[in-house]
């Protein structure tokens, strides 16, 4: 499952020029049956299965010089924000536990301390996507992987607000023109256009957000 789409665009393109690298653990590797189990049935009933503490333990020892914190994307987890990733990205590296089933046990997590997190108040059958969507997220904002740093200045979240709408050429396509003021030349008129487009949209459509903006402001 890795690197998956990692292996494409801006980040496959940066993985080949060396500007990040990606080391997997088969957690299966640690499993201590012939079968390669790496999970058993929850204590006290219930459904599904629970990923083995001794199995986790053992792989998380095997790579206890990887730098950087330690994560097991978990919707109970703390919600990734876009601050979060530009303090990921700028570390020096960080490893992913990738859950399945009902989860992993909460003795390996204890002993570990690792860092829950979470994509959104949904549920994917794995932490292998919520990984790759994380890495993502840092790898496009490090040094080189984007053609202009100003790109991702200017995008959603960056500065407390949902980003403007966008357009390009033609001007006027099936008969709806672009906003007269982008086609003005007038810099400081659509940079102050395109701020109260975030504000209005950010208000609309993210009432959470729109709050957070005004406290900091």
């Amino acid at each position: 499952m890795f690197p998956g789409t990692l292996k494409y665009a801006l980040a496959g393109r940066a993985l080949k020029n060396k500007l990040w690298q990606l080391n997997v653990i088969n957690i299966r590797d640690f499993s201590t049956d012939k079968h390669g189990s790496v999970d058993d049935a929850p204590l006290g009933g219930g459904h599904g299965m629970i990923m083995r503490a001794d199995v986790i333990d053992a792989a998380l020892q095997a790579t206890e010089n990887a730098p950087g914190p330690r994560f097991y994307p978990s919707p109970r987890g703390a919600k990734l924000t876009q601050s979060g990733i530009r303090s990921l990205s700028g570390g020096k590296g960080a490893l992913f536990i990738c859950g399945r089933f009902e989860g992993i046990d909460q003795r390996v997590i204890d002993k570990h301390d690792l860092i829950e997190i979470s994509l959104g108040d949904y549920i994917l059958s794995g932490g292998e996507l919520a990984t790759q969507v994380i890495l993502d997220s840092c790898i496009r904002l490090l040094p080189g992987v984007m053609g202009n740093h100003l790109s991702h200045e200017q995008e959603s979240f960056e500065n407390g607000l949902l980003e403007h709408p966008n357009y390009t050429q033609p001007r006027i396509w099936q008969g709806i023109p672009a906003p007269e003021v982008l086609s003005s030349g007038h810099h400081e008129k659509i940079a102050s256009w395109r701020k109260s487009q975030s504000e209005d949209i950010t208000k609309k459509r993210r009432p959470d957000l729109w709050q957070d903006y005004l406290d900091n402001k």
